[in-house]
Order: C-alpha cells, then sequence, then structure tokens
C-alpha cells in the first residue's frame, strides 16, 4: 500500500473534527445504540466498549492535533518547530496523549502489564535518571505493543526522547502523522522501492543520538503470525542464508530478526547501549476478528528487559549477526516458558 502524500494526508485532520462534532451531537444516541446491540452479541458489552474506546481516541486524536496547531503557530507558523524547546514540547504533549490511551485501553479492554524483575527497567540503566543514549530492539506481536513501548519511553519514570523506526502507513493516523513527522523518525514502507536503502534510513537515524535518546525499532519488521514465520523462513532460504533459516525454525514464537537495521543503528551510534524487550500475552489477537472475539481481553502483557553494556556490543558485522539471533533465541525461549 502506498502513502499518499502530506498535503493528501493532511485533511484528514479537518474529518476528524467533523467526525467529534457528529459524534458530540449524537453521543446519547449512539451510546444507546451499542448498549441494545451489545445485548445480542455474544462475550461483554463489547460494541459499546469498542464505541466508548473509538470516541475516547477521536477525542484525543483532536485535543493532540489542536495542540499541534497552536505549536505551530507559535512556532513562527513552523519557523522554529525544530528548536529543542518545540521538540520537548512535542514529546510531553505525545507522552500526555499515549498515556491517556494506555489508560482507556486498560480501563475498556481489561489489560494488565507486568514486568519481570518487580518493575526494574535498563532504560534506566540501573540508575534512575541515567542520562545514556540507547538502542532498544523489541519484539512485536499484537495490538498496540508499539504505543506501549513509546509511552514507556515517554513516561516520567524515563523521559526518553525516542526515535522511532515504524511503517509508513502508519502516517495516515493524523495524530502519528503529524507528531512523528515532527520529530525523529524513519518511515519504512513494506515494499521498498528499488534502490531504497532501508538500513542506511535507520543509520541516519541513529546517528548523533545523544543523552536521554531512545532509537526504538522492532527487527521483526512486523507482527508476529505463524504464517508470516513460515514466510519469512522461506524468504531466507530464497536469499540463501540457510544457516539464518535452520536458527529460525528453532525459533517457534518469533519471526526472524532482520539484522540490517539493527547494524546500520550499531554502526551509526556505537557508543549507545542495547536493550532487547520481550513481551507475551497479546499474540492471539494477530487479526481485527481475534479482537473482537475477545473482548474484552482480561489479560496480562508480560514484559521484560535485557540490557547490554555498549562495550559488550560485538563490532564485527558478522558476529553482530550471531549475536542478534543468540538474543532472539532467548526472547523466544522466554516466551515458550510463559506459554507453558
Amino acid at each position: 500500500m502506498r502513502v499518499p502524500p502530506r498535503w493528501v494526508r493532511r485533511p484528514l485532520s479537518l474529518l476528524l473534527v467533523g467526525a467529534l462534532a457528529l459524534a458530540a451531537t449524537t453521543l446519547p444516541l449512539l451510546v444507546v445504540v451499542a448498549a441494545v446491540v451489545s445485548l445480542g452479541v455474544p462475550g461483554r458489552w463489547r460494541p459499546l466498549r469498542l464505541l466508548l474506546f473509538a470516541l475516547a481516541y477521536l477525542v484525543l486524536e483532536v485535543a493532540g492535533l489542536t495542540v499541534a496547531l497552536a505549536l505551530w503557530l507559535a512556532s513562527g507558523l513552523g519557523w522554529k518547530l525544530r528548536s529543542p524547546v518545540f521538540v520537548r514540547t512535542h514529546y510531553r504533549v505525545l507522552g500526555v496523549l499515549l498515556a491517556a490511551v494506555d489508560w482507556t485501553a486498560r480501563l475498556l479492554f481489561r489489560v494488565d502489564v507486568e514486568t519481570d524483575d518487580g518493575g526494574w527497567s535498563p532504560l534506566d540503566d540501573g540508575v534512575a535518571g541515567s542520562p545514556r543514549a540507547m538502542i532498544v530492539l523489541c519484539r512485536h506481536a499484537g495490538p498496540g505493543d508499539s504505543f506501549l513501548l513509546v509511552r514507556t519511553l515517554l513516561d516520567r519514570d524515563h523521559l526518553r526522547r525516542p526515535r522511532i523506526v515504524l511503517r509508513d502507513t502508519l502516517q495516515l493516523d493524523p495524530l502519528v502523522d503529524v507528531y512523528l513527522n515532527r520529530l525523529p523518525s524513519a518511515w519504512i514502507p513494506r515494499e521498498p522501492a528499488p534502490g531504497q536503502d532501508v538500513a542506511a534510513a535507520v543509520g541516519r537515524l541513529a546517528a548523533g543520538m545523544g543523552d536521554e535518546d531512545a532509537l526504538l525499532i522492532f527487527p521483526e519488521g512486523g507482527n508476529f503470525s505463524p504464517q508470516r514465520r513460515v514466510r519469512a523462513i522461506d524468504k531466507l532460504r530464497s536469499l540463501g542464508r540457510h544457516g539464518q533459516a535452520l536458527r529460525a525454525e528453532a525459533m517457534p514464537n518469533v519471526l526472524p530478526p532482520r539484522p540490517g537495521g539493527v547494524q546500520a543503528a550499531l554502526a551509526a551510534a556505537p557508543y549507545a547501549d542495547v536493550v532487547f524487550v520481550a513481551h507475551t500475552g497479546l499474540e492471539r489477537f494477530s487479526t481485527p476478528m481475534d479482537l473482537w472475539r475477545g473482548l474484552p481481553m482480561d489479560t496480562v502483557l508480560h514484559l521484560r528487559w535485557d540490557f547490554v553494556a555498549a562495550a559488550d556490543v560485538p563490532r564485527d558485522p558478522d558476529a553482530q549477526v550471531e549475536w542478534l539471533y543468540d538474543r532472539w533465541a532467548q526472547v523466544d525461549a522466554w516466551i515458550g516458558a510463559r506459554a507453558g
């Protein structure tokens, strides 16, 4: 899917304002209709829960876009939008919005989050307020894990400035489009154009990271599913990477990691520590129909952080591939133990 240019996407913001105005005038009717429909649908108030979440998300979208417009005006019609003070402000606003989305989702869908090691997070390098730059490599599975990680990086316990590698189709969300195009991000297409160097884009994003910066990458390149795993292994074989294919076959709970972007980030920021993030609990919600059948989720998302100091990261490219697969095998084993 090709993402429309910015001049086409921006009018979506105006459509959102109109949708919110319409929803506000018909809210009582919408709630009554959703409640009545819920009585005839198996499960616990699925249509009503989804309606309330959609309305809350719409309100937050419009609020965030309104603030973004105010910041654009205050910056001199965008003149100083990239200055440090406005970058910090955008991060703070984005953190508040994501915290609100997180709270709403937990309340309506009954999802809780538990972290191994009693909630300790190596994002602080073991010391509260640690400023070291970090490269965060996260598993990708289930709805909303990317939002959760960005929200975690931005919360008051870490106050990181995330640089995010993400799919270009997420720009179809007006709030994501506006904020992350004003902040350091790399938009990766599902099918890169001929000659498009995705790894180089990740390297440029990682270059120059300083204190409190954190580069967030999902090395698998997409949400886990058994079908995607089989296709990824077949692709490794077609590329002649038989050793990686064999290792991927031994990891039933994850997609094989793609080393290119990770290696580019490590080369651009060799001083950055690395954090691996494993999580499990949302894999069964891999399609919209799974999500619909499973509402409310009534589940716990388990998180595990694994810290690697920059000095312990291999620098030889071949060794980095082996190291990445070794670490990903540990993620797979942890997920398997949790599932068992």
